[in-house]
């Protein structure tokens, strides 16, 4: 990989790691799904410079719902019902092992031992994270959280199942799809003083926040990775996803003091270890298929 290249891997995984900081800045200001229909109100400015991809309208709406609205509703709902940003880095990594599974079930793919193997270890590790559920982290946020990378999951089955499309455009037109029914949904849950108390009085963390995350960690990042996945293998290319749960806890740990009890940590680390058995596959294979890190 050529130095200019590698550092674009890394930036964009720092950019998605250190989403979850922002993420967390931006609840402070906005309810969970009207942020979530802010980011994506945002990202789909893609559009306007993007043609739409070849897929039918029926697939855009179905993938915009799964991957977009459910997957990042429900991470923005257990960050603010008690998912630490650094946590949630890491918990919503279990969407690849998911998708391992779901595969399986779907599309009759039959994992690999390695795969089975990292997924078991990664399981290990989001049971002593359950067995942490107390305090700062609560039932609800680990429900929810894992709600997004089931929701992360069966996206990354239909797309696989969409067949070969350029992602960019894809995910600018996908980005149409959360903003008109999650404000409504915003509305009917969280009361329209709340919601529109909101838009009008705007404070400049809010308004960072929802543009970092349309802006850099959608538009930016989704431009990058897929840059670096048509130029080289995605075996060279997966690792860096390790980067992002790496830079979530750290930099959750600067910005907001989070801790990591002996416990969660051994359950941080053997999530992040099953994801590197699954990411660093054998030599012998010619191609790695990982799901694309969006749930940043």
């Amino acid at each position: 990989m050529k130095p200019t290249d590698l550092a674009l891997a890394i930036v964009t995984a720092v950019l998605w790691g250190l989403n979850f900081v922002v993420i967390k800045l931006g609840l402070g200001n906005y309810p969970p799904l009207l942020f979530t229909a802010l980011r994506f109100a945002c990202a789909a400015g893609l559009v306007l410079f993007l043609p739409r991809p070849r897929v039918p309208w029926g697939r855009i709406l179905l993938l915009g719902a799964v991957m977009f609205a459910a997957q990042f509703s429900c991470l923005f709902l257990g960050m603010a019902h008690g998912m630490p940003p650094g946590l949630a880095s890491v918990t919503a990594q279990t969407q690849a092992f998911l998708t391992v599974l779901f595969a399986a079930a779907v599309l009759g793919e039959r994992p690999t031992r390695q795969q089975i193997s990292g997924t078991l270890v990664a399981f290990g590790g989001l049971g002593l994270i359950a067995s942490t559920v107390g305090g700062d982290v609560t039932w609800a946020g680990l429900l929810f959280t894992l709600g997004a990378a089931i929701s992360w999951a069966s996206g990354n089955v239909l797309l696989k199942r969409t067949g070969a499309v350029e992602m960019l455009p894809l995910v600018g037109w996908m980005a149409l799809v959360p903003p008109v029914p999650l404000t409504l949904l915003s509305l009917a849950v969280d009361g329209r003083e709340r919601v529109f108390g909101a838009l009008l009085h705007p404070t400049w963390i809010g308004v960072g926040a929802v543009l970092f995350n349309g802006i850099f960690a959608t538009a930016v990042g989704f431009g990058i990775w897929t840059h670096l996945l048509r130029r080289y293998p995605a075996a060279t290319v997966a690792p860096f996803s390790l980067l992002v749960p790496t830079v979530g806890m750290a930099s959750s740990a600067w910005a907001f003091g989070e801790r990591f009890s002996p416990t969660r940590l051994a359950g941080a680390l053997l999530i992040v270890v099953g994801l590197a058995i699954v990411v660093f596959r054998r030599q012998s294979r010619s191609a790695l298929e990982v799901p694309t890190p969006a749930g940043e």
